[in-house]
């Protein structure tokens, strides 16, 4: 993946973010958009052997469009400034825990997992399997592999106060109180231009395997 000049030209887009030079450039973005999509393309097939649950996948499912959406929107810039991808079963309008890949400047790049804005009854389940068991949880967030690459833990927007059917005192209130649940390793500028992404992003994905696995479980109806 030619990291250097997708960067380069996402930090001229971000300075121009028109439609007029974005089409005299859109002969740039359509090679970094081809040669990002091959890239994924090879990530795949190692992703699959490590989650089963993403067999089927085409690299073309999972990558994001760069247009926004800015119908209800304040930002009316009609371009995202990063490229993106989501690895879950069903792709890039998954529902379910999933891996997601973001390359861009000024600080966008990240490599993060897990379940990003879950559905109601999916958080209401992941509730349930945290006040029954917080510990299995716990214990995934605190493996040598997982913290190698997601030292700061679980992420995600919180609530203030105590969900609703909850002790104020409960052990696991901290986990409880998520209403998102990720974890992200963000990578500098600096880094992002030379690291090697083909060996980075299994590595992180696998240190991500248990997380996704435990929310998959979580979230399953009936469970």
């Amino acid at each position: 993946m030619q990291t250097a000049t997708l960067l380069d030209f996402l930090a001229d887009l971000a300075q121009h973010n028109d439609r007029d030079w974005f089409q005299a450039h859109k002969p740039t973005y359509d090679l970094l958009r081809r040669d990002f999509e091959a890239t994924v393309g090879r990530w795949l097939p190692e992703l699959i052997r490590l989650d089963p649950t993403l067999a089927g996948l085409e690299a073309r499912r999972c990558i994001f469009r760069i247009y926004r959406d800015v119908r209800f929107s304040r930002n009316k810039d009609p371009y995202k400034t990063h490229f993106s991808a989501y690895f879950a079963a069903g792709g890039k309008a998954g529902t379910g825990p999933g891996y997601y890949v973001q390359i861009g400047p000024n600080g966008q790049t990240m490599l993060a997992g897990g379940l990003y804005q879950p559905e109601r009854d999916q958080l209401a389940r992941i509730r349930q399997e945290i006040d029954y068991n917080g510990s299995s949880l716990r214990a995934v967030l605190a493996a040598p592999q997982f913290r190698r690459f997601f030292a700061e833990g679980l992420q995600g927007e919180k609530l203030k106060k105590v969900p609703a059917g909850y002790s104020p005192d409960h052990p696991d209130l901290d986990l409880l109180k998520h209403k998102s649940l990720v974890a992200v390793y963000a990578i500098p500028d600096a880094t992002a231009r030379t690291l090697d992404f083909d060996a980075v992003v299994p590595a992180a994905f696998r240190a991500l395997q248990p997380l996704c696995a435990w929310l998959r479980e979580a979230t399953e109806p009936g469970e």
